[in-house]
């Protein structure tokens, strides 16, 4: 029997796992998929979850079902290269794996800011969005709420924010000269006014100093504040970064054009944890899936897999709450209503497939 561990459930591991399933998985193969909770989450949803816009169920899904699978949910302890296997904190019984693929995202990057990530909120986990909704839904009315971060996940959570409570005052923290410095000028302007029509402060040229729990000091200026939520970064989850397997400067994992760790080619990284020349997103670690579950699929058989082709992403949505929003289609920059209905396409097509 061919054992294959798949760490993490979210956009990557749940496709690989589909995209297996559904094509003739040899019948020696058993595939255990370990995550910490019993479904897939959406992660790119939890903002609304922050918000207190949309409840949680809607945004999560039952894993599929499958003779040949199983599910263990729970913490990982470590993972142990040498020994292949995967050690569970709350048992004491190790999982074995002949093959293995590491899917377990990414957390927040403090960049070593004092007090961040003691006294401040997140959307990295779903148990950490519930966190951060209960305390914004528990603010007494002018209550104030500051974001750290504006790249996408902070333009989400303020503008989400905003909507769900027009009473509170909120400040976003952008450490460059705009919003969403990936994006194009367009977008950037559309957002600044977006934000300046809508009452959200935007201080930029930020240089956070360190957090209180009642506090964020910034270039020498303290606002005393309710929430912060940090959306200032990410990193790849800690238990891959303990790996001694060769990073980049992101530490992320360098793979081969398999998605191999070239001195463990029966270990397989997708997601925030694989070192790639695109940006993080949800998109991206679905397309890896998809071709690492075609690697796999042949090396399960015996077969020599084909070489990937080079992943072509098809652009990115943003939104500015239920209505309004931002993206790149086709290669072109979009504003308005368009990009918001268009990423609500996405989401219905992700929850009905």
């Amino acid at each position: 029997m061919k054992r294959l561990v798949i760490l993490g459930g979210g956009y990557g591991g749940l496709k690989i796992l589909m995209n297996l399933i559904s094509n003739n998985l040899p019948d020696d193969v058993h595939i255990t998929v370990v995550d910490r909770n019993p479904y897939h989450s959406l992660k790119t949803e939890f903002y609304t979850i922050a918000a207190g816009t949309i409840a949680d169920r809607d945004v999560r899904m039952e894993f599929p079902t499958d003779a040949q699978v199983n599910y263990e949910y729970g913490e990982i302890e470590k993972i142990d290269i040498d020994n292949q296997q995967i050690l569970m904190k709350e048992s004491s019984d190790a999982i074995d794996y002949d093959y293995l693929v590491l899917g377990l995202g990414c957390e927040d990057n403090y960049h070593g800011v004092e007090g961040a990530q003691e006294f401040t909120e997140s959307v990295q986990t779903f148990g950490k969005a519930r966190s951060a909704g209960l305390a914004i839904g528990n603010l007494q009315a002018y209550g104030k709420v500051t974001i750290v971060g504006a790249g996408l996940s902070g333009i989400e959570v303020a503008s989400e924010v905003r909507e769900s409570r027009p009473d509170l005052n909120i400040r976003l923290l952008d450490r460059g000269a705009s919003v969403l410095k990936a994006f194009d000028s367009k977008i950037q302007e559309y957002v600044e006014e977006w934000f300046a029509k809508n009452d959200v402060d935007v201080i930029h040229h930020s240089n956070v100093e360190y957090v209180e729990r009642d506090g964020v000091c910034n270039n020498g200026v303290c606002y005393l504040n309710d929430v912060t939520i940090w959306t200032a970064g990410v990193r790849p989850n800690y238990l891959v970064r303990e790996l001694s397997f060769e990073k980049d400067e992101q530490e992320k994992v360098i793979l081969n054009d398999y998605y191999q760790v070239p001195t463990h080619p029966q270990v397989y990284v997708v997601g925030d944890c694989a070192s790639s020349y695109h940006s993080p997103s949800a998109q991206l670690a679905g397309q890896q899936g998809e071709q690492i579950a075609e690697v796999l699929g042949s090396v399960l058989k015996g077969e020599e897999p084909r070489k990937p082709a080079e992943i072509k992403l098809k652009g990115t949505l943003g939104s500015l709450g239920k209505s309004d929003g931002f993206g790149n289609m086709m290669q072109q920059p979009v504003t308005g209503r368009l990009p918001r209905l268009a990423k609500s396409g996405v989401l219905w097509l992700s929850k009905r497939h």
